[in-house]
């Protein structure tokens, strides 16, 4: 199977799998149901649900666990960007193509579902018959919160906010990213990999050390995309970095260099998995589609 067919029937599976967690529409309060599902389902690149199903081919996932796990991933990331859009964060009215969900519904609808996302992520990773016993469900959920709470996502979206109009060293940028978008990215590798065979202490650190480039390449590659592209490309608005006074890779280091570090990045996440030889391919595959977004 080529990464091409591989991406296109993981996607398909991913779909499924969110499809079954999230609840219907014909289930009460159906208004906050359908904008659960508006905000997730049909758009996004998935990156994260891909990763889980990559890392679980290391360690021979089952079908079910990767599913569950990958819903779960997702569902914390559509809320996370359900939040960053309303008008006390980003105050975007546009995500994956389409009206943002607090612009196609309301403020306190999109707050709802932010919230209501963020449970149904761990009701995914505990649901009875989702291919995970009670160890790995309860390493899993771990993961999955402490990946999004203060001292990860949630805390770089605080630093986010409080860096508007004001320069950040290389560094103190390399932290915010690293939890605000590089902790979702690693424990997506993580669960994968922990919804199969343990892999072992060495194992898991070199799969951080391919989450951390794979994720810091992502970054910087949203960051060289805001410059470079237009809104229809993105999906989302062009240029509200600089139009909000963010700093970024591109305005620290500028365009050029940040390109550079994407390939180095890049570079770095196959260089730590070669060991795994052909059960990373798909690992290997992931890093390259996340640093070829920016041709």
């Amino acid at each position: 199977m080529t990464f091409e067919q591989w991406m296109r029937a993981t996607l398909d599976r991913v779909e499924t799998a969110l499809e079954h967690y999230l609840p219907g529409t014909d289930i009460a309060p159906a208004r906050l149901h359908e904008a659960m599902r508006y905000a997730v389902l049909g758009g996004g690149k998935r990156v994260r649900p891909l990763l889980v199903h990559a890392a679980g081919e290391l360690t021979g996932a089952g079908s079910q666990a990767v599913e569950a796990a990958s819903a779960a991933l997702e569902m914390i990331h559509v809320y996370s960007l359900v939040h960053d859009d309303m008008p006390a964060m980003d105050d975007d009215t546009l995500r994956r193509g389409k009206p943002t969900v607090h612009i196609q519904y309301d403020e306190a609808t999109a707050l709802l579902v932010g919230d209501a996302l963020q449970s149904q992520a761990f009701v995914a990773l505990t649901a009875e018959g989702n291919g995970l016993n009670d160890s790995q469900q309860a390493a899993l959920v771990r993961e999955l919160a402490v990946a999004s709470g203060s001292l990860s996502m949630a805390g770089g979206q605080a630093i986010d906010l409080e860096s508007v109009g004001r320069k950040l060293s290389r560094p103190e940028l390399e932290t915010m990213h690293r939890k605000k978008t590089g902790a979702l990215l690693r424990a997506s590798v993580r669960m994968g990999a922990l919804a199969g065979t343990h892999p072992g202490a060495d194992a898991l650190a070199s799969l951080d050390q391919y989450a951390a480039a794979v994720g810091l390449a992502f970054q910087v590659v949203d960051d060289i995309l805001d410059v470079t592209a237009d809104s229809a490309t993105l999906g989302k608005t062009a240029g509200k970095d600089a139009q909000h006074d963010k700093p970024t890779y591109v305005s620290i280091i500028g365009l050029d260099a940040s390109c550079e570090l994407v390939a180095q990045l890049g570079r770095d996440a196959h260089a730590v998995i070669q060991p795994f030889g052909a059960r990373g391919q798909r690992l290997a595959e992931l890093a390259d589609l996340v640093v070829n977004r920016v041709n």
